[in-house]
């Protein structure tokens, strides 16, 4: 055995554990998890802002209350989600593990429960 094949064994081993980047038009596990969690929140965000336009009398869309408590769980499933698809991401942006659509989600998961919660103050201001 040679010196060589003895130093080299340890970088080949690195470069096998290595996880592969998905391709480009693949949906691998995490951008699949990481849509989910963004429409999740993106749901919630939408509820919310028409919950919050009926309560200073521009449109209507149903009860205030219910609605701001669709907002809210539905931001809190894009932050859980999203954080999940964080916290389970093998690479960085870019490597189709859904690392950048997570935190998308995550913003706009939050967005979604601070507009279902300030609906819901509303609600209960009002009722």
């Amino acid at each position: 055995m040679s010196v060589a094949s003895v130093l080299a064994a340890p970088a080949v081993a690195y470069v096998s554990a290595q996880p592969a980047a998905a391709g480009v038009y693949a949906m691998s596990s995490g951008r699949i998890g990481a849509l989910v969690a963004a429409l999740a929140g993106l749901a919630g965000l939408v509820v919310g802002v028409l919950v919050l336009a009926r309560s200073a009398g521009r449109i209507g869309i149903g009860s205030e209350r219910r609605g701001a408590l669709v907002a809210l769980v539905a931001g809190l499933i894009g932050l859980a989600l999203g954080g999940l698809v964080v916290a389970t991401s093998d690479g960085g942006i870019g490597t189709g593990n859904g690392l950048g659509g997570a935190i998308v989600a995550l913003v706009v998961g939050l967005t979604a429960v601070v507009l279902g919660a300030l609906a819901l103050a509303r609600s209960r201001r009002a009722g």
